[in-house]
């Protein structure tokens, strides 16, 4: 099968087919969030094409060329603004949401004009680490697999490495300490084929047609985000398009076969947008897991119910659905996931729904708030077969777990700018869990029945509820043209062992000159211990008690400082040094290499850690750099380098490497198109990018004892001492887009080859038991990416 993908890659060529587009929007101011009308929209290079707002911020450009186009946006008493790289298409019409920035002194003269591009956030309070980024660079960057976590690998601070989770390692920091957010609510991780306590997995469930564009945050968060130590992705559905019916028919290797519909809904300018998918990655031999086929499938929708007396109403949600079996007598040693002595069956579905109202209060204020609910559900079953081919083979349930959790969340905030440069922000978040946790395990347990198997022992059981209170409120002060002040205090309470916080978050922004930016950041952060260790139990007596419960919030320090420099036109230069102090770690009460900040980058936990104290610490620090050509010209260029240290010490006091210390990445990602044919409506595009970073730290394995005890035993003494060799992928993307003349209709089709170079990564080393050897297994190889998309 990859071999016929590759030949169609290869075959792929050009056969024209050949309505200009339309560009459609929003525009607010940028602290208030109110629609400004009389605002001046001119399409760049066509004068003759302007459009101006109307009382409710919307305004739309006809009879658009097709291509990359650029608008300009102006507004008496408002900073100028342009929006470049806008890809304009036959088959859909594009909407855009710009906000703009008030002057701090209405009677200056000078014309001040902004790019309003991707480098800023969207978030207002968020200042520093933060990188905005869009569906467009999804579906365009090579190597993306139609998967946002792993668009943002491309993203400075952010390692990689694993070409079979999505895991988000954000500057050396473990993967749980994650947050993942959509329209302003913490939702349980958006992907297939989770497990509890887990925020990555191999397949995203989020699709990339949903999105509007968004911020990822990476340090210093502002007082909004809570319950995160590392990083916040915060994710916003765009709305469907208000005037017209449209549609986008697909299918591709990894989203599968997509349909997406959308358009106009009631009377009040609502819109619908609905959108399901079905995984095929599987059947095309690119998951990882030999003769076992993933199924997979997800949808998602967002109703907008448009302006009325009461305000705004919004419902949407996502759910995703997703199973796979492993049968040992198909695994092979190459096999990811799988063994020939085990019989393997995982389900793992999740949902996220909410309603948000938005009202306005005042002329420079709104009231939002939120209610929603979800729900993450996932099993697994391990039989374990022994004697396998001989007459005494026998089978034997080895694990079994069943983990729900039912989420309602309650979210409000009241948005207020005061003047132009005063603007306040104060809300509340609330989250009440129900939770029916169960698993039962032999690895690792002892044979107190002498039956020759360890025995089926309860690792943690638990059915309750729990809840997270955290309120908020921080102030952004414009003190002069050059220097903006955000500020803000968050606060955390958590029922089950009773802490409450207050986290100060502040960042400093000075604007040198036109062309160069400072920023300054630090932020108090606090994040509970994951549940699997959090609500494991401990045998006391014949009783199960849950010894770790009572553990404090892990607590962690950021410190940035950021230059922010206009290179030249559509060039820009980032660099950022941060360090991050973490400390009040899980570790076990006697001298040992564990802690949990080690934790979170596999589909499990350990399931022997008990009575654990908050005595660990950690450490993370490093140097970013960051340049980029947004797209103009024709093509775009991406280079981001990260160079780090991530150490943590467990209950013996010893500093280690953590696993997620690759010590450096480097991306560098290109991308060039042409214009072709006679009427210049088709769009020949050609992407690359190329990887490498470091290898990570692992424990080294004692093959003796393992050999003895029948499983895998680490040599936890010289815990993460040894380290895997350097990463290295390159990947190439064409692709080419015909706009039809006649129709609104677009076809979309790009070819990719994955590990272009059939470089062999590694995945693990691991004690094999039925050799009795430590095997190395290497990640995909080379790997044929297909897809075709009709927006009509």
């Amino acid at each position: 099968m990859k071999n016929g993908l590759l030949l169609v890659c290869l075959l792929f060529g050009l056969t024209v087919f050949s309505q200009n587009g339309t560009i459609k929007g929003k525009i607010t101011d940028k602290l208030s969030e109110k629609p400004l009308q009389g605002v001046i929209i001119v399409l760049v290079n066509s004068e003759n094409n302007t459009s101006e707002t109307d009382e409710n911020g919307n305004f739309t450009l006809q009879n658009v060329p097709i291509g990359r186009q650029v608008i300009d946006i102006s507004f008496a008493g408002y900073e100028n603004s342009s929006v470049p790289n806008i890809d304009v298409t036959s088959g859909k019409d594009v909407y855009l949401t710009i906000a703009l920035t008030e002057k701090f002194n209405q009677l200056e003269e000078v014309v001040i004009k902004s790019d309003n591009n991707k480098a800023k956030a969207i978030n207002k309070m968020a200042a520093v680490s933060t990188r905005q980024f869009s569906v467009e660079e999804v579906n365009r960057y090579a190597g993306g697999r139609s998967d946002v976590a792993r668009l943002v690998a491309n993203f400075a601070g952010v390692s990689t490495g694993n070409d079979s989770r999505n895991d988000i390692v954000v500057r050396g920091n473990s993967p749980a300490g994650m947050l993942w957010r959509i329209e302003g609510i913490p939702v349980p991780s958006p992907n297939h084929f989770s497990t509890l306590g887990t925020t990555g997995s191999p397949v995203s469930a989020l699709n990339p047609n949903m999105l509007a564009n968004s911020d990822f945050l990476t340090s210093a968060f502002p007082a909004e985000y809570g319950n995160a130590i590392s990083g916040v992705f915060d994710l916003s559905f765009r709305k469907g398009n208000k005037d017209n019916y449209e549609f986008t028919a697909g299918v591709g290797a990894y989203p599968g076969i997509e349909f997406v519909a959308e358009g106009p809904m009631g009377k009040n300018q609502g819109s619908f947008l609905v959108a399901g998918r079905y995984g095929i990655a599987g059947y095309l031999g690119g998951s990882g897991t030999g003769a076992a086929i993933p199924n997979y499938n997800d949808v998602s929708f967002n109703l907008d119910f448009g302006k009325s007396k009461l305000g705004n109403f919004t419902l949407f949600g996502i759910a995703g659905f997703s199973n796979i079996e492993f049968l040992g007598k198909d695994a092979t040693d190459e096999d990811l996931f799988s063994a020939k002595d085990a019989n393997q069956k995982l389900n793992s579905d999740f949902y996220s729904v909410g309603l948000t109202h938005k009202v306005a209060t005042g002329n420079n204020s709104f009231l939002k708030t939120t209610i929603g609910t979800s729900n993450s559900l996932n099993s697994y079953e391990e039989d374990r077969l022994f004697d396998i081919g001989t007459p005494t083979e026998n089978k034997i349930r080895y694990t079994e777990s069943d983990n729900n959790e039912n989420r309602i969340t309650v979210s409000s905030l009241f948005n207020s700018k005061i003047n132009r440069n005063f603007t306040i922000r104060a809300g509340v978040l609330f989250e009440y869990f129900d939770i029916d946790f169960n698993l039962q395990d032999r690895f690792k347990q002892t044979d107190a029945n002498a039956d020759g198997f360890e025995d089926f022992n309860t690792i943690y059981q638990t059915k309750g509820d729990y809840t997270i209170l955290q309120p908020y409120a921080q102030a952004q002060i414009r003190l002069s043209e050059k220097l903006t002040l955000n500020a803000g205090l968050h606060g955390q309470s958590f029922s089950v062992n009773n802490q409450f916080v207050l986290e100060p978050r502040t960042s400093v922004t000075y604007k040198i000159n036109n062309n160069n930016i400072i920023n300054l950041g630090y932020g108090l952060h606090h994040q509970n211990v994951p549940a699997p260790i959090l609500f494991q139990n401990e045998n006391i007596g014949g009783n199960l008690v849950q010894t770790n419960k009572n553990l404090d919030l892990v607590r962690s320090n950021h410190f940035v400082l950021g230059y922010d420099v206009k290179l030249a036109d559509k060039w820009r230069g980032k660099a950022e040094i941060y360090y991050q102090a973490i400390d009040k770690a899980a570790v076990e009460n006697f001298s040992s290499s564990y802690s949990s900040l080690t934790e979170g980058a596999d589909f499990g936990y350990s399931t022997d850690k008990t009575s654990l104290v908050s005595n660990g610490k950690g450490n993370n620090m490093g140097f970013e750099l960051t340049i980029e050509k947004f797209f103009s010209k024709g093509y775009h260029a991406l280079l981001t380098t990260s160079f780090f240290e991530s150490k943590y010490k467990g209950s013996d006091g010893i500093e280690r490497n953590s696993p997620f210390n690759n010590k450096y990445t480097i991306n560098a990602l290109g991308g060039k198109e042409f214009k072709v044919g006679k009427s210049k409506r088709t769009i020949l595009s050609f992407d690359g990018k190329v990887t490498t970073s470091g290898g990570r730290f692992y424990m080294p394995i004692d093959l003796v004892a393992s050999q003895s005890a029948g499983f895998q035993i680490n040599d936890e003494a010289n815990a993460y001492s040894q380290q895997y060799d350097a990463y290295f992928r390159l990947d190439l993307r064409t692709g080419i887009k015909f706009n039809s003349k006649k129709r609104k209709q677009s076809h979309i089709f790009y070819c990719e080859i994955q590990n272009v170079t059939d470089n062999d990564n590694i995945f693990v080393s691991r004690y094999n038991r039925l050799t009795n050897q430590v095997n190395r297994i290497d990640q995909i190889g080379l790997f044929p990416d297909f897809g075709y998309k009709f927006q009509f």
